[in-house]
């Protein structure tokens, strides 16, 4: 927002605060209630629908402001949207030049002497379409994967713990598993001795 000028104005007003959560309950409740209605199951439908429920909104609801000068401001040469509306993330570039984001590893390549790019600050952003570019002073360098880490194991909430369980399938022990053989030799007399030195074959 910074970037392109835009100033973030707070509702600072029990008034304004009202009229923002009045604006919230009706896009969570009273538009999701017409798209019912509507017969909307999809994103496709549901942007086809929303022209036709922002006019009836605005019929009932818009106030017309105080001035009817515009505002806005045109783009210049230099507002990159495509840089600009992404996630952008701050990271230091090491000895190896080397940076890692999101448990990957990014390996810069790049002419200049290693030593001119230690210690670097750079920007990781990351767009829509989960494409990645690593700035330095505003411009883009290039770079390859050099690791990726293993994904670990994710947390389950407690509420989804049955279903997860339910969709993983686990490998049965075979017939003759010593698992299996659990409990048959009651009598530590009776536990057959290892053969050929391999305690493995212990019940």
């Amino acid at each position: 927002m910074q970037e392109l000028g835009i100033q973030i104005i707070c509702a600072n007003t029990p008034q304004a605060k009202g009229r923002v959560e009045r604006v919230n309950q009706t896009l969570q409740d009273r538009l999701v209630k017409e798209m019912r209605l509507h017969n909307i199951s999809s994103p496709a439908d549901g942007n086809t629908y929303l022209p036709e429920f922002i006019a009836d909104f605005n019929q009932r609801f818009a106030v017309e402001p105080r001035s009817s000068v515009d505002a806005h401001r045109a783009l210049t040469a230099k507002d990159d949207l495509a840089t600009i509306l992404t996630w952008q993330e701050q990271r230091t570039l090491s000895k190896n030049l080397t940076v890692q984001f999101e448990k990957v590893v990014y390996q810069i390549q790049t002419e200049r002497p290693s030593y001119a790019l230690r210690n670097a600050k750079m920007t990781v952003c990351v767009n829509a379409q989960q494409q990645v570019t690593i700035l330095y002073k505003g411009k883009s360098l290039p770079y390859e994967i050099y690791h990726q880490q293993a994904k670990q194991s994710e947390v389950v909430s407690a509420k989804d713990v049955n279903a997860v369980l339910q969709e993983r399938t686990y490998a049965k022990p075979a017939p003759n598993h010593p698992w299996r053989q659990f409990g048959a030799f009651k009598n530590r007399a009776n536990v057959p001795a290892p053969r050929g030195g391999d305690i493995s074959t212990l019940g």
